[in-house]
């Protein structure tokens, strides 16, 4: 039976990762990268890379293609683009660049770090409403929250 780290690294065998130096230049090249956001919609409100855009993972599969509700047509028609896929520590990522890949999306990587990282580089994340968020602020939002009855019983 394999387990969620179990999955991460098989995936990591396939998924090229990049640190958030690498997409803070990336972003700042004429032509950026596609940024996308797998975080669920209320993590995405909080703290989040200005201009990504957020598809849920439990919806990826659906937005990355055409004739879904899900479609997201800047995604689905971003399969020769280059695209940087970020969530909160780089986990949720790699599976998503993963099945991205699987669906012919020539040039994703994912963001090793997270947005949790990119934080921590002190680089700009936004809120909902697009107004700065401070890099003390964002810390808590993007800690984990690990609870007691969430781990392996011993």
């Amino acid at each position: 039976m394999k387990r969620y780290a179990d999955l991460v690294a098989d995936a990591l065998q396939r998924v090229r990762e990049i640190m958030p130096w690498d997409l803070a230049e990336r972003l700042a090249q004429q032509a950026p990268p596609l940024v996308l956001d797998v975080r669920e919609p209320a993590e995405f409100t909080q703290a989040r890379i200005a201009g990504a855009v957020n598809v849920p993972r439990g919806l990826l599969e659906s937005a990355c293609d055409w004739g879904y509700d899900e479609t997201l047509p800047e995604l689905a028609g971003a399969r020769e683009r280059p695209v940087v896929v970020v969530c909160r520590s780089g986990l949720r990522s790699v599976l998503a660049a993963d099945v991205m890949q699987q669906m012919g999306f020539a040039d994703v990587v994912s963001l090793k770090t997270g947005v949790r990282g990119w934080n921590d580089f002190e680089q700009p994340l936004v809120d909902g409403s697009g107004r700065p968020v401070d890099t003390d602020t964002a810390e808590p939002l993007l800690a984990a929250r690990v609870r007691a009855e969430q781990l392996r019983p011993r």
